[in-house]
């Protein structure tokens, strides 16, 4: 197989910042939901967001909007490469068509900004946190195989679309449970504070870029754990609401993750002692120890284990998307060094699914 290289990263964010307590002013509120929020928010530890609608609740950008923000951004440097790019994959949680997939509007939608004019071959990924990794894993596979020279992998995603008061429809079962968090009622409604809108895309080759920063990636691995667990986060196709069981979550997802790292360093031959840095995408602060646990475990040394880097705080999750937001903020914000290496890590809760993908930066 050949080699693949990331070679430029851009995001999307759209609107201006907005702090915890401007959340309703975009999203509106809900009956009884003041009882959490502040819960809700401690326990995330987000403190700014952003999305594509105003105080109206209407919205500034749907998602191919965003989708296009972002992998339009990657041609403003270098359209003579963008131009050559002959497969595009693409993924998110929840778009306004059921079909066709975002990749195919997506391309509709470049076309008209005169950027992939032309036939491509596309790939469209669903699914919660890793339908994103999934497409970039697919256009690294493109890649590899030969099949294709030039590649652009997009995520992007809108939750605020189904979260806003006046879309949301959450099922009001608050008396049937002497915990709230048991009920379906807050498995809904606790998102609302969890959840943020942006895009995120990379753009891959066979080849580094001749002059500037490359990845190059060392190996992808990726697998699901819906054989053996329950379904945790879901959305329902009939009236866009999404959920999540938080027991469930608890329960299921540090097993697996354990599991998940344990056979992919085996497989690989690796250690996370070959790193500089893991970008994890990690949806709440909550679970913060629970991930550094998890690292010092498969550090030789575990009280100085690798460290990790997020923007959860400022940015939000973004879902599937933050992987791509995330590993295109640190590559602009930190400087790197030739050989350095970087583990993508993303978990999802959906029915349980992992990804990692190995990078090594290449300086030319």
């Amino acid at each position: 197989m050949r080699d693949c290289y990331i070679t430029k990263t851009a995001s999307f964010l759209p609107g201006t910042t907005i702090e915890n307590d401007s959340i309703e002013k975009y999203l509106g509120s809900l009956d009884g939901e003041s009882t959490v929020r502040d819960q809700v928010l401690s326990m995330n530890g987000i403190k700014k967001r952003y999305y594509a609608q105003d105080k109206q609740q209407k919205q500034t950008y749907d998602l191919y909007d965003l989708a296009a923000k972002a992998a339009l951004a990657l041609c403003q440097d270098d359209v003579e490469s963008a131009n050559k790019i002959t497969f595009m994959s693409a993924g998110t949680t929840y778009s306004p068509l059921a079909a066709p997939g975002l990749a195919s509007i997506l391309h509709d939608k470049l076309q008209a900004q005169s950027f992939l004019d032309y036939p491509v071959e596309i790939s469209s990924h669903s699914g919660i946190c890793t339908s994103g990794a999934a497409a970039l894993v697919g256009g690294i596979r493109a890649i590899e195989s030969g099949q294709h020279n030039y590649a652009l992998c997009v995520s992007a995603e809108h939750p605020s679309a189904i979260l806003k008061e006046e879309q949301i429809t959450p099922i009001d079962d608050r008396s049937e449970h002497k915990k709230l968090r048991d009920s379906k009622w807050f498995m809904s409604v606790f998102l609302r504070y969890m959840l943020s809108d942006g895009a995120g895309a990379l753009a891959l080759a066979d080849k580094p870029i001749k002059e500037g920063l490359s990845l190059r990636v060392n190996w992808t691995h990726s697998r699901s754990f819906a054989n053996a667990g329950p379904l945790c986060m879901k959305l329902d196709n009939s009236n866009a609401l999404l959920s999540q069981d938080l027991s469930v979550l608890t329960r299921y997802l540090f097993v697996f993750a354990d599991s998940f790292i344990d056979d992919c360093l085996k497989k690989h031959n690796e250690s996370l002692d070959n790193y500089s840095v893991i970008l994890p995408h990690m949806s709440s602060f909550f679970f913060r120890k629970k991930m550094e646990k998890l690292i010092a475990k498969y550090c030789i040394n575990g009280a100085s284990p690798t460290p990790y880097w997020t923007n959860l705080a400022d940015v939000g999750n973004t879902g599937s998307a933050s992987i791509y937001i995330m590993l295109d903020q640190y590559v602009r914000d930190h400087k790197l060094e030739d050989g350095q290496r970087i583990l993508l890590f993303i978990p999802e809760s959906g029915q349980f699914n992992f990804v990692m993908i190995s990078l090594t930066v290449v300086l030319s």
